[in-house]
């Protein structure tokens, strides 16, 4: 997205994407981590993005100074792809931490092995898109409601 110079000029700048409580050089690593994505990544990032079940979801989401792998705005659902390193030194102890901060801000979690990516793809991504599919949308679709109904149609 980019917006024009105060000056009416050509110059073109980059418009700060909106983020979750992230700061400058949170979502600059997420950018790099975008351009670096990892082997496990790249395949269920390909199954994501052509929006199943009519989902958005976005890769490397920079949220309250973590990244998560990938996000559904929509759903407040955090998906992580976890390789052997999860299960190494400090890091499960780190992962819990980090879940139970984003947890109490209000976001759902998933964690999916990265050797289940591996194996099938398809099959990885089911549970992701039937565990967001699970939650109601965040804000409703189509034009709000008339005065004197609710969101389900119904006159009071």
């Amino acid at each position: 997205m980019a917006a024009r110079s105060a000056d009416g000029g050509a110059e073109w700048s980059r418009v700060q994407h909106r983020t979750v409580g992230a700061s400058a050089a949170q979502t600059e690593r997420a950018r790099k981590l975008r351009r670096e994505m990892t082997l496990p990544e790249v395949p269920l990032w390909r199954e994501l993005r052509g929006k199943p079940a009519g989902l958005k979801f976005r890769r490397q989401f920079a949220v309250a100074g973590y990244v998560a792998d990938f996000a559904c705005l929509d759903r407040r659902l955090l998906n992580e792809i976890d390789g052997i390193v999860h299960n190494m030194g400090d890091r499960p102890e780190r992962d819990q931490t980090r879940d139970a901060n984003l947890i109490a801000l209000g976001w759902n979690i998933l964690r999916i092995p990265a050797a289940d990516v591996l194996k099938d793809v398809a099959a990885a991504a089911a549970p992701i898109v039937g565990y967001a599919d699970s939650f109601r949308p965040l804000r409703p679709c189509g034009a709000p409601p008339r005065s004197g109904e609710d969101f389900s149609g119904e006159q009071s």
